[in-house]
């Protein structure tokens, strides 16, 4: 499984970089060059899986593999496909993908995101995200990296749905502990910044609490 892989690759990463996960998106306010999925030479291009930071431990290809149920109607060269070498998947980069300290309100700030989480500070791995099916409604359905929480941890506000259920209406999900399963959804809000309904199209939560504590390693 294509998920599967992916999530191993990010152990590995670990094992091989002091028990600390591959960093999500480095420098993402800045630079935007540097994903965990790709790189790229200009914020115009699209990633390039082939140099992506997971790369060595993916096996021959050297890249994320696309997930065969993602179905994307939008020409090769549009813009929008900018992250197309993300399979289709996406990394809890808020939680696992930076460095997080929480703050005595219980909300968090960014320490670095140059270093992922430390894996070994995990408290609940077996019911902590690493990896699920995702994908991002801007007017069409486009490729997303990022399994978004409910809810951004810094600030509090809620995110817009990125989990796609597009397996009979599932999302396989890859958890911290190496298992993975299904899910189906069991909440999505449409967007207060794009256009479209998530609902429609496939997009939203899983789990029965309306809160992070499902990416939230803590």
């Amino acid at each position: 499984m294509e998920l599967h892989t992916t999530a191993r690759a990010n152990d590995l990463y670990a094992n091989a970089n002091r028990r600390r996960y591959c960093p999500g998106a480095i420098d993402f306010v800045v630079t935007n060059l540097h994903r965990w999925h790709g790189t790229r030479q200009h914020p115009s291009q699209p990633f390039d899986g082939r140099h992506g930071p997971l790369a060595p431990y993916l096996g021959a290809e050297g890249q994320v593999r696309e997930c065969p149920a993602l179905t994307i109607n939008l020409p090769a060269r549009d813009p929008r496909r900018f992250e197309a070498n993300c399979g289709g998947f996406g990394y809890n980069q808020a939680f696992l993908g930076r460095w997080m300290a929480k703050r005595e309100s219980g909300s968090y700030r960014v320490e670095t995101d140059a270093l992922g989480a430390q894996a070994d500070r995990l408290r609940r791995p077996a019911q902590t995200v690493m990896f699920t099916d995702t994908a991002f409604l801007d007017s069409e359905l486009i490729e997303y990296s990022f399994a978004e929480p409910r809810f951004f941890p810094a600030f509090g506000s809620r995110a817009t749905p990125s989990i796609h259920f597009r397996h009979s209406r599932r999302a396989n999900v890859a958890w911290c502990d190496g298992h993975v399963d299904a899910h189906r959804r069991t909440f999505t809000q449409a967007s207060p910044w794009f256009p479209g309904d998530p609902a429609r199209a496939g997009l939203g939560w899983f789990g029965q609490r309306d809160d992070n504590s499902l990416f939230d390693p803590e």
